[in-house]
């Protein structure tokens, strides 16, 4: 029994050492999204009746995205049902370092396979021609849909 908590612990200790690294071109600290006339891009922020499941990383229009560690491509992410939103509704699931997480606003270079770190996975979809005068940025939801902070400096 000793030793079954002892790697529970370690694998837990692991997974809360995992830092994303640069995701998007042009913002090589991950600047998060704070507030603009669309709202706030902190977990649990608030969306109207919602609240914002996911961490919002600054990312220009047209900029390249990259992958924040070594990681597995796990398909296609349609983020709305909305038609007059086609423009920016895309991204992609990925998995790496013990985590599930979708990148959302990008248009992935393709939807499967593996990608080393600091490699590119996409571009950045042009938010402005949706939300004008948003900060454009890349929407980080984990899989569970827990807050995405700790993994971030």
């Amino acid at each position: 029994m000793r030793h079954v908590v002892v790697v529970l612990l370690a694998v837990l200790c692991v997974c809360d050492a995992v830092k994303f690294g640069q995701l998007c071109k042009g913002n090589p600290t991950n600047s998060r999204r704070t507030s603009d006339s669309w709202g706030q891009g902190h977990y649990g922020a608030g969306r109207g009746t919602r609240q914002h499941q996911g961490l919002d990383i600054v990312c220009s229009d047209g900029s390249t995205v990259y992958a924040p560690f070594d990681v597995t491509l796990n398909g296609n992410v349609k983020v709305y049902t909305d038609p007059n939103k086609t423009t920016i509704n895309n991204g992609i699931n990925l998995s790496g370092e013990g985590l599930c997480f979708k990148l959302f606003y990008v248009l992935p270079d393709r939807t499967s396979g593996t990608v080393r770190k600091g490699q590119r996975i996409g571009t950045m979809l042009p938010m402005q021609r949706v939300y004008p005068g948003i900060t454009s940025h890349i929407h980080v939801q984990m899989c569970d849909k827990s807050d995405p902070a700790r993994y971030f400096l």
